[in-house]
């Protein structure tokens, strides 16, 4: 942390790498920096070498390549930017003033005992994207049980089409898969009138082949090491319907390259308390069922569930105990497995970029749509990846994010950046408390609503002259102390015969910042607005982030505090 005033001046980033502090801005030269020393063959991270050095490197590896029988003058071009990069000696700027976020900051309320906060932050990433291609969703109370939602996020790619379509659609498709194993799943008269409607759709030679999605249940042992094979199975065969409708090209502009979208999705439930304290026969009929219940039995401690489904470059990771754990799978060209599979169905991957191109087109090697063209459809399947995790307290946050994030940011530096974030906001919460505060944090502790977030000029009034007066509990906005001098505005007991204070809740309008009534914007800042604005600062914040380490892709993030946030 350094500087004042601005958060994206005072956060810095862990390099996993070298284990050095990297401003955000600094990060891209960092980055290309390793990369550089490492394909001209220097072992250890080294942060300076002189010219000699490199030029002396650069020559014995020319030489070794061009003994080579097959010689690669790819390779000889590497070697040489590399050398050229090096040789610049990039100094990078000081700091990069950014633009503010296109897409203002969205809380989702979610109903769920698991989640004490949710929100999400998306940019456009003008410099090098022309439109928005990201989608999410949160359904609350899905399936119309209590503390079970489902979240997700769409990464579209070549058009909006598929994401839109993927956001609306997958959610019920995955829902009707649920119902038909789990009675505790329903479906409304609306639900089930458009999933009927894909009955023309889903016909029974395509029924036919989703057989391989309702084979027989295994013995008792893989029953016994995978309890929710079901649900598995759910997604998949959700997954593969949904694909089959994008084949319909509903919306679609181009008649060759159709839009596509990578997708990763979350189901969080919530395991009831009974089951720990049920009888003898509940326990006996519990098990038996346990191959079709969602809330089956788990470790001692276990407070919900997580099911994780992911295809293509969207990602989730939660952090647990402070530590990263990835709950996805990279389905790109770079994963090894994946180029094997390709190559091995006659699939063509080019080497005109780094890790390559299915079919000199898509860097993703699995995903929803891109039916336009059958040749790279043949590569690109609608197979996802899915884990189902158990979560207690120890569980702190949980991140879904597109692409834009983890081009730049790998798993490690988003979880430490996180943290930081998060626990920066936290003493900027206390400071309140104890010695008052500056206008620089007054936008964050503000109860925030979806029409204050969208008047920009608000939050531009907000924190170029808001002053905010600290007196025990109350937080008192205003705009001008001395056009309020004489007056009592920090008693902390209000005189009698007046009206109690208001206290800021859910519905509560924020006040402007040219706060004109004596009392307007006087409240209590709740343990729900704190954790509420605390998952919008951290979600800003990793997005300010990837735009200034050199993200090219449209950037969304999904930010979910779990009730372990609160031991941090």
């Amino acid at each position: 942390i350094a500087r004042e005033n601005d958060d994206s001046k005072r956060i810095s980033i862990f390099c996993s790498a070298c284990q050095q502090t990297i401003y955000p801005y600094h990060l891209l030269y960092h980055k290309k920096t390793h990369k550089a020393l490492t394909l001209l063959g220097f072992a250890s991270p080294q942060r300076k070498t002189d010219n000699k050095t490199l030029l002396a490197q650069r020559q014995k590896l020319i030489s070794k390549l061009t003994k080579i029988p097959k010689y690669s003058e790819t390779h000889r071009q590497k070697i040489d930017y590399s050398f050229e990069f090096l040789m610049d000696n990039h100094t990078p700027t000081s700091y990069c003033d950014l633009a503010n976020i296109n897409n203002p900051i969205t809380f989702k309320e979610v109903n769920n005992s698991l989640i004490k906060a949710l929100a999400i932050c998306q940019d456009k990433n003008s410099t090098w994207q022309g439109d928005m291609e990201d989608r999410f969703i949160v359904l609350n109370n899905y399936g119309n049980r209590s503390d079970t939602c489902f979240l997700g996020l769409v990464d579209g790619s070549h058009g909006v089409t598929a994401a839109e379509t993927v956001a609306a659609e997958l959610p019920l498709l995955f829902l009707d898969q649920l119902a038909q194993t789990d009675s505790s799943y329903k479906k409304g008269k609306d639900e089930q009138q458009i999933l009927d409607s894909f009955a023309t759709v889903i016909k029974a030679d395509y029924r036919e082949k989703e057989k391989i999605f309702s084979e027989k249940p295994g013995n008792d042992k893989t029953n016994k090491t995978n309890t929710y094979e079901w649900i598995h199975k759910a997604y998949a065969k959700s997954f593969w319907r949904m694909d089959r409708l994008l084949r319909l090209g509903r919306n679609e502009v181009s008649k060759v390259r159709w839009s596509g979208c990578s997708v990763v999705t979350c189901l969080v439930e919530r395991i009831p308390s009974e089951e720990a304290d049920g009888t003898e026969e509940e326990e006996r009929k519990h098990s038996e069922n346990t191959t079709h219940s969602p809330s089956a039995r788990t470790a001692k401690g276990v407070a919900g569930l997580l099911h994780i489904a992911n295809i293509g470059n969207a990602h989730a990771v939660l952090c647990k105990n402070g530590k990263s754990h990835c709950l996805s799978k990279e389905h790109s060209t770079s994963n090894v497995s994946e180029r094997e599979r390709i190559l091995q169905n006659g699939g063509n991957i080019s080497i005109n970029e780094p890790g390559g191109l299915v079919e000199g087109y898509l860097r993703t090697t699995r995903g929803l749509g891109h039916h336009g063209d059958p040749v790279l459809k043949r590569s690109v399947i609608p197979v996802p990846h899915t884990i189902s995790v158990p979560i207690d307290d120890t569980c702190q946050f949980l991140i879904l994010a597109s692409n834009g994030l983890w081009e730049v940011l790998d798993y490690n530096e988003v979880l430490a950046l996180t943290l930081t974030t998060f626990t920066r906001y936290l003493r900027m919460y206390e400071s309140v408390q104890q010695n008052g505060t500056s206008p620089y944090v007054c936008q964050y502790l503000m109860p925030l609503t979806e029409d204050n977030l969208n008047d920009s000029k608000a939050i531009k009034d907000v924190q170029n002259g808001i002053e905010i007066l600290y007196s025990n509990t109350d937080i008192i906005f205003c705009d001008k102390l001395a056009s309020y001098a004489g007056q009592e505005l920090l008693k902390t007991v209000s005189p009698v015969g007046s009206k109690p204070l208001p206290q800021f809740e859910e519905d509560t309008k924020t006040y402007p910042s040219n706060c004109k009534s004596q009392t307007a914007g006087r409240g209590r800042v709740t343990a729900e607005t704190l954790y509420n604005n605390a998952a919008s600062y951290v979600s800003e914040q990793l997005v300010k982030t990837a735009l200034a380490a050199g993200s090219r892709d449209n950037i969304t993030i999904l930010i979910v505090l779990l009730n372990g946030c609160n031991k941090i």
